[in-house]
C-alpha cells in the first residue's frame, strides 16, 4: 500500500475505528496498546531455541469485534521469523546506492512477513551512523540523512505493496549500543532538526505505519515518554497517521509517562499497561480521551492494512526463501560490495591463470551474517567465502584453506599460490545488539575501527609473499586500515553479505559481476577526525557534524571518501549543467563508460553552501543515481532535490528559512573533490 492509498483511505478508516471504540469498555481499549509474548517465552526462544522472534510477536486486537491481532516480525536483513531468506546487512544494502534494489528487497521481505504469518515487519532501521563504532550500524544504511531516507523511504514502499505495514526505528538519536538503555541525547533544535530527523520524515512520506521509540533519553526524557518528539513533532507537526510502539521490553519505565507521551503500544510483552493503565485512567492521572486516540491510531491502521487488496492471490509457504528471493539476495550482494583499492588491476582474477588458491582467515570458513540479536535471520543455508570460491574454481584449481593460526604453514601456502584471499574482520562478538551474562559481554560498540592485531600481523606477512594478496574486508561499518593499506594490492569491503555471500564473493573476484558499491560512510586515517565516542558513556552532546562533514569542515583528507568506490571498468562523467526549474534544483550530466566492461556508477549530487552567513556544512548530497552502461555508452543523467531541502532550521524562529544566495552544486562519482564536477546556481530567499 502506497503513500496516496493510504491517505484517501484515511478518512473512511477513522469513522470506522471511532464506530469500534464505542463499541469497547477500557479494557478493551488497553489491550490493543498491549502485547502479548511472554517475558518466559522471549527467554526460552533466546536461550533454549537461539531464535528470538521464531513465530510473530502478537499484541492488542478483538475477537468479537473482528479487530485482526498485531502480529510483529522483525528485521532488518530479511524476515527474522521462522527460516527466511537473508540478505546482506542493511549498510551494504545502503553501499549499493540503489533506491530500486532496495524496494525490490522490501516487496520480498513483505511477501515472506505474510508467508511467516504476519503483518508488521520492524526492520526500517534509520539510525544515522554517527559513530562507525556503534554497534548496531549494520542495521542501517549510512551517515548521510539524505541517502539514509531514501534507501529507508525504499524497503517502505517494497514491505508495505503486500499490505505489511512498517515500522520505522529507533526513534530517534539512537547510535550506541552499551548504554542505550540510559544514555541522554542532548543537542539543540537545529541539529535534531537538520542531521538526526530528516530521514525518519522521508520515511513517513513514503507511508509508514508505524514507528518504533528508542530506549536512549532525549534531554533527560526516555523517548519512549517523550510528548515533545511523539506528540508535537511526529503527531501534530509532521501529521502521522499510524502508531507509535515501544523498544522491546525496557522501551517503558512509566505508565502515566509513557501514555501521556504519546507511546500507543507497549511491546513486546505488558508490564506497564495493561492493568496499571486501566487503574491510571481510573484515579485521573491519564486521561481516557488519550486511550481512546491510541486505540483508534491502533484500529485504523490495522483495518487500513488488512482490508486492502493483495497484489498476490496468496502468500503460502513456498515462497519462503525461494530460488527467486535467494537469487535477488546474491544479486543484492553483487551490487554492494565496495572494491577500495585495485593497484595493477589485481582484480579481476582470471579463471584460467590461478591453479592454486589460497583462502587464509578464520573468518573465511564462517558463515558470518552478522549480528546475533534482534536482527538475526535463519536462513536455510550460508554460503561462506571459503564455500563460494571453491563451487566457483570447481576442479579447475586447488583451492587451499589457513586459519592463520599456524603462521608457518600458513606463510608456506601463500608463497606456492596464484593468488591469496585474505578474510578478516569481525563477527557477531565484535559488535552487534549489547548483550552480556555475568562478565562475559559478547555484541555492543566496537572497541576499535582497526582490525584485530592479529589479522594484522596476517596481512602484513602474508602481503610480503605474495603479490596477488586480495584482502576481503568482513564489518558492519568503517574499518580503518592506515598501517597495512600500503602493502596490499587490492582491498573489497564485503560488509555481512548474507546467505549467498560466498558466491556473490567468487563473481566478483573473478569477474562475473564488476562491482559497483560506493561507501556510504567515510572511512578516517585518524580516528581524531570523528566525533568523540565512549562506550560507556551516559551523557552525550551531538552537533552538525559528522563522518565527511565533519572531516570537510575541519581539513581533514579521509582515507576513504563517501560515496567512494571503484569499478572495473572507467566512467567519464562531463558536460555539468544545475539550473533552478519551478520548486526543485535539477543537476544533469552525461556519463561514458570509457572502458572495456560492462559496469554500473552512482552518479552524486552534492550542493554547497559557502556563502552562508550560519554555519552549514561545506556541501550536503541532495540526490543520487545509479547508471548500468555497456563499454563505450553514454547516458544522460539528471538529478532533482526540491529546494526546500536546502533550507536551515532557525532555532530562534522555529522555521525552516531559505537562504537567498548564490549556491555552490557538485555532481560526480564520490564526495571527493577530485571526483566532482563544480557549478553554481542563485536562489532567492
Amino acid at each position: 500500500m502506497n503513500v496516496e492509498q493510504l491517505k484517501r483511505n484515511a478518512e473512511q478508516y477513522t469513522q470506522r475505528a471511532k464506530d469500534y471504540l464505542a463499541e469497547m469498555t477500557l479494557e478493551e481499549k488497553i489491550a490493543l496498546m498491549s502485547g502479548d509474548y511472554g517475558l518466559l517465552e522471549a527467554g526460552f526462544d533466546m536461550m533454549v531455541l537461539g531464535h528470538y522472534n521464531r513465530k510473530p510477536v502478537t499484541a492488542g486486537g478483538n475477537d468479537w469485534l473482528k479487530i485482526p491481532q498485531l502480529r510483529f516480525c522483525d528485521g532488518p536483513r530479511g524476515v527474522v521469523t521462522g527460516y527466511s531468506t537473508c540478505f546482506p546487512v542493511a549498510m551494504q544494502r545502503g553501499a549499493s546506492f540503489d533506491v530500486e534494489l532496495e524496494e525490490r528487497v522490501g516487496d520480498v521481505i513483505g511477501k515472506e512477513v505474510r508467508a511467516q504469518g504476519g503483518n508488521y515487519f520492524g526492520g526500517v532501521c534509520v539510525n544515522l551512523l554517527r559513530f562507525p563504532q556503534g554497534g548496531r550500524a549494520q542495521e542501517t544504511f549510512g551517515e548521510d540523512p539524505w541517502h539514509v531516507g531514501q534507501m529507508g523511504a525504499a524497503i517502505t514502499r517494497g514491505v508495505q505493496k503486500h499490505n505489511v505495514i512498517a515500522c520505522v526505528k529507533h526513534f530517534a538519536l539512537n547510535n550506541q549500543e552499551n548504554t542505550r538503555f540510559k544514555v541522554d541525547v542532548q543537542c539543540d533544535e537545529r541539529v535534531l532538526r537538520e542531521v538526526y530527523l530528516p530521514h525518519f520524515n522521508e520515511v513517513l512520506d513514503a507511508g509508514a505505519g508505524s514507528v518504533m521509540s528508542s530506549y536512549n533519553k532525549y534531554r533527560g526524557q526516555h523517548l519512549g515518554h517523550n510528548s515533545y518528539m511523539l506528540r508535537k513533532v511526529l503527531k501534530e507537526e509532521w501529521g502521522f497517521y499510524g502508531f507509535v510502539v515501544s523498544d522491546f521490553i525496557f522501551g517503558i519505565r512509566d505508565t502515566v509517562e509513557a501514555a501521556n507521551g504519546g507511546l500507543d503500544i507497549e511491546m513486546c510483552n505488558t508490564n506497564w499497561y495493561g492493568k496499571k493503565l486501566a487503574n491510571a485512567v481510573r484515579r485521573g492521572a491519564v486521561e481516557e480521551s488519550v486511550i481512546d486516540e491510541a486505540a483508534l491510531r491502533i484500529i485504523r491502521t490495522l483495518l487500513m492494512f488488512t482490508e486492502s487488496p493483495d497484489p498476490l492471490s496468496g502468500y503460502g509457504k513456498s515462497l519462503i526463501a525461494c530460488k527467486t528471493h535467494i537469487k535477488l539476495a546474491r544479486e543484492v550482494a553483487e551490487k554492494s560490495m565496495v572494491l577500495l583499492k585495485n593497484a595493477d588491476n589485481t582484480l579481476p582474477l582470471e579463471k584460467d591463470s590461478i591453479k592454486r588458491l589460497a583462502v587464509i582467515g578464520k573468518l573465511a570458513k564462517h558463515e558470518n551474517i552478522g549480528d546475533h540479536g534482534s536482527s538475526r535471520v535463519h536462513p536455510p543455508y550460508v554460503i561462506s567465502p571459503f564455500q563460494g570460491l571453491q563451487l566457483y574454481l570447481g576442479d579447475d584449481a586447488k583451492v587451499s584453506f589457513s586459519n592463520g593460526r599456524n603462521l608457518a604453514h600458513t606463510k608456506k601456502l601463500a608463497s606456492k599460490a596464484d593468488a591469496v584471499v585474505l578474510v578478516v574482520g569481525y563477527t557477531h562478538r565484535d559488535e552487534g545488539e549489547f548483550n552480556s551474562l555475568g562478565p562475559i559481554e559478547f555484541g555492543g560498540d566496537r572497541r576499535d575501527l582497526r582490525l584485530h592485531n592479529s589479522d594484522v600481523q596476517l596481512i602484513q606477512e602474508i602481503a610480503a609473499l605474495n603479490e596477488k594478496t586480495i584482502v576481503v574486508l568482513v564489518g558492519g561499518s568503517a574499518i580503518m586500515m592506515e598501517e597495512w593499506k600500503d602493502s596490499v594490492p587490492a582491498i573489497l569491503h564485503s560488509f555481512y553479505p548474507g546467505m549467498e555471500g560466498g558466491n556473490a564473493l567468487a563473481n566478483i573476484l573473478f569477474g562475473e559481476v564488476n562491482p559497483s558499491g560506493k561507501l556510504p560512510f567515510t572511512i578516517p586515517t585518524d580516528i581524531q577526525h570523528l566525533p568523540p565516542f565512549d562506550r560507556k558513556a551516559e551523557q552525550v552532546e551531538y552537533d552538525l557534524y559528522h563522518g565527511y562533514t565533519k572531516l570537510e569542515k575541519e581539513g581533514n583528507m579521509p582515507a576513504f571518501a563517501f560515496g567512494y568506490g571503484l569499478s572495473y571498468t572507467q566512467f567519464e562523467i562531463s558536460d555539468a549543467k544545475f539550473h533552478v526549474k519551478d520548486d526543485r534544483v535539477i543537476a544533469s550530466a552525461f556519463v561514458t563508460n570509457s572502458g572495456t566492461r560492462m559496469g554500473a556508477e552512482v552518479v552524486q549530487f552534492y550542493v554547497g553552501f559557502e556563502h552562508s552567513k550560519v554555519d552549514r556544512p561545506k556541501k550536503l548530497l541532495r540526490g543520487f543515481k545509479k547508471v548500468e552502461l555497456d563499454p563505450g555508452e553514454t547516458a544522460a543523467v539528471e538529478i532533482q532535490c526540491p529546494i526546500d531541502s536546502l533550507r536551515w532550521y532557525n532555532p530562534q524562529t522555529r522555521n525552516w528559512e531559505l537562504e537567498g544566495m548564490l549556491y555552490q552544486a557538485y555532481i560526480g562519482s564520490s564526495s571527493r573533490v577530485e571526483d566532482l564536477l563544480e557549478g553554481s546556481f542563485h536562489l532567492s530567499s
